[in-house]
């Protein structure tokens, strides 16, 4: 397909799409084990874990725009993007696996340095793939609905994948043993989740890298070579991320990505012991998920086709504030039916099927309306910068639900939560604690998040102008000068 030229193969929107299943397995272990594990685990510190994810966070935002410019600008007999896709698969691979099998015997010191390094190392690599692979969706295809379409490819397998990495650990790995009778807390599970999970990263990136690799020849070129300097690049940069539409978009997932990351960091927190979810039980609330990104898959593009992109946004980030604190205030108020009751777990399951619907279609949402910020900012300074822009909010998803992380182990620091704590066995209070702060934080940022999407700019019929105005400025370039 010529990139550009309209809807795109099915079997090309399943190649993009499924390199995300990378991404969704790295991203789910960060989010929702790797706090669990270095802390209440291996023993380390909830803060000295905060301090290890927030180093390598500022690793990221040096790597992540550099590595999106260079593939905006990169020259190469395979194209802009595939280089540093092929180049991601071994560093990340080894590097996630030893995230999760440190050697034996080390220090906590040295157990902390050993996270940082391999927190920066994982963060890395994972943008070499990322970004470049992400920014594809702006070069396949310039048409407004298809590209929402695409992008619902891309975060279903992305949530899959994620997901097939939480049933595997809470179904299989993260098992009661005489030695661990409290599944979570079994670390044999969480290194052998180390091998797998990379193991489904490796084959992810290198199935995507090679499933779009026959797209190059289609795909946008690169600016003509000039020598590089450090000033007119990072002039250039500024000038494409000062976009107004693009900006309303970043400093809104600023505020959604907190609240992700505050949301996943207190997620296996809340299912062990608020709810006293067994493993078997959290295996069947973490598998309606499945159900979800198939609903949003549909969903998403669909309502956007209808009303349009932003003010589809606006409507799911409300409906998701509204609907998805409801259990955790019944339960406060004391309607729900009692821990460890059947019905308690359908109920969890149903909130949690059409919460997770809406989350994931916000961003789908959004990142499609990312990528028509492609043509805007062609317009006004004659470069294309899709691996600019998608740096940019690949930066707030990592950086920013790292400090949603973080902003986690505060809050279970302000309540006082134990160390080596065992459901069934925490303060009442603690937990009710713990709910009343999480409730209105969590919706604040979703909050904020969605009053800012209001004010973006462009819509389908924008979008059309642009290309319009694009196509006009190439065919003048194309016959040359009267």
């Amino acid at each position: 397909m010529q990139g550009g030229a309209g809807e795109t193969r099915l079997s090309t929107k399943l190649y993009y799409g499924f390199g995300a299943v990378a991404f969704g397995v790295k991203q789910n272990g960060f989010a929702f084990f790797l706090l669990m594990y270095y802390n209440q685990v291996l023993g380390l510190p909830e803060k000295w874990v905060g301090l290890a994810i927030m180093v390598a966070l500022m690793f990221d935002a040096v790597s992540d725009p550099i590595v999106g410019s260079l593939s905006d600008r990169f020259h190469s007999r395979w194209g802009r993007r595939h280089p540093f896709m092929y180049l991601s698969i071994l560093p990340i691979g080894i590097s996630y696996f030893y995230l999760w099998n440190p050697p034996a015997g080390l220090t906590p010191e040295q157990l902390f340095l050993h996270l940082i390094v391999l927190a920066v190392v994982v963060r890395l690599f994972i943008t070499f793939f990322e970004i470049p692979n992400t920014s594809l969706i702006s070069e396949l295809t310039d048409d407004y609905d298809d590209r929402t379409a695409m992008m619902g490819f891309r975060y279903f397998f992305g949530w899959w994948g994620g997901l097939s990495m939480s049933l595997l650990a809470y179904g299989l790995l993260l098992r009661p043993t005489i030695d661990y009778p409290v599944g979570v807390l079994n670390p044999d599970g969480y290194r052998t989740l180390g091998l797998v999970a990379a193991c489904a990263i490796v084959v992810s990136i290198l199935v995507s890298s090679l499933g779009t690799h026959r797209n190059i020849p289609h795909l946008k070129q690169p600016p003509p070579k000039r020598p590089f300097g450090v000033m007119p690049a990072l002039r250039e940069m500024k000038e494409t991320l000062s976009n107004r539409s693009f900006m309303i978009l970043f400093v809104s997932g600023i505020f959604s990505a907190m609240a992700a990351g505050l949301s996943a960091g207190l997620n296996i927190y809340f299912v062990t012991y608020f709810w006293e979810l067994t493993s078997i039980q959290i295996f069947f609330v973490v598998m309606t998920g499945f159900l979800s990104a198939v609903l949003a898959l549909v969903f998403a593009p669909r309502l956007s086709a209808r009303i349009g992109k932003k003010p589809a946004a606006v409507t799911v980030i409300f409906s998701a504030i509204l609907f998805g604190p409801v259990p955790i205030v019944l339960r406060l108020l004391d309607v729900l039916p009692p821990n460890g009751s059947p019905p308690l777990l359908l109920a969890l399951m149903v909130f949690q099927t059409f919460e997770v619907a809406l989350v994931i279609s916000s961003s789908i949402l959004v990142s499609a309306m990312v990528a028509d910020v492609v043509e805007e900012s062609e317009l006004s300074t004659g470069r294309r910068s899709e691996g600019v822009f998608f740096a940019g909010l690949s930066l707030v998803g990592k950086a920013v639900a790292g400090i949603g992380v973080m902003l986690s182990t505060v809050i279970l620091s302000v309540i006082g939560f134990p160390q080596d704590a065992q459901p069934g066995a925490v303060d009442p209070q603690i937990m009710r604690n713990l709910a009343i702060l999480f409730v209105p934080v969590l919706s604040s940022l979703y909050l904020i998040s969605a009053v800012l999407v209001s004010a973006f700019r462009i819509s389908k019929a924008s979008h059309e102008e642009h290309l319009q105005k694009l196509a006009g400025d190439s065919a003048r370039v194309a016959s040359g000068p009267p």
